[in-house]
């Protein structure tokens, strides 16, 4: 048998492997932070809702009023707030998306040339052995005499 297959790039393959992880698990936190923002956006939305829905009451004061009013302006302000985030981290989740595919197809380039490669070398292999099978073939065979 023929010496084996070595891809010359193989320290490069890994390199980009491990960028191709480190890019999928930043996607994964990125995921995982957005998801947790809309989550807050919801409840400080929810929040808003039962605070309108509730009212002031049949026999709210003017200082009620106004306490009803100022909270209805905190949650407001926190809605925006929490858009504004979410905004930003929707922003950071498609960078982060983009860099996975982009690192992903970086390593999928790297692996076909390497099974390409391999190919060729099996290949090759089996070539250079058959070779040398019909070359003992010939050495071996004794016309009979007839």
């Amino acid at each position: 048998m023929g010496k084996p297959f070595v891809f010359r790039l193989e320290k490069v393959l890994e390199y980009r492997r491990q960028l191709a992880d480190q890019a999928r698990m930043a996607l994964a936190k990125a995921q995982a932070e957005h998801d947790a923002q809309k989550q807050v956006l919801a409840k400080v939305e929810a929040s808003l809702a039962a605070h309108m829905a509730k009212g002031f009451g049949d026999a709210a004061t003017e200082a009620d009023i106004w306490l009803w009013m100022r909270y209805r302006e905190a949650l407001e302000r926190d809605i925006a707030t929490a858009k504004a985030e979410l905004e930003r981290l929707a922003s950071i989740l498609q960078t982060r998306r983009q860099e996975a595919v982009l690192r992903s197809r970086e390593r999928k380039l790297l692996e076909k040339l390497k099974d390409r490669q391999a190919g060729k070398h099996h290949v090759a292999e089996n070539l250079e052995e058959q070779k040398e099978f019909d070359e003992m073939a010939t050495l071996r065979y004794k016309p009979q005499d007839r």
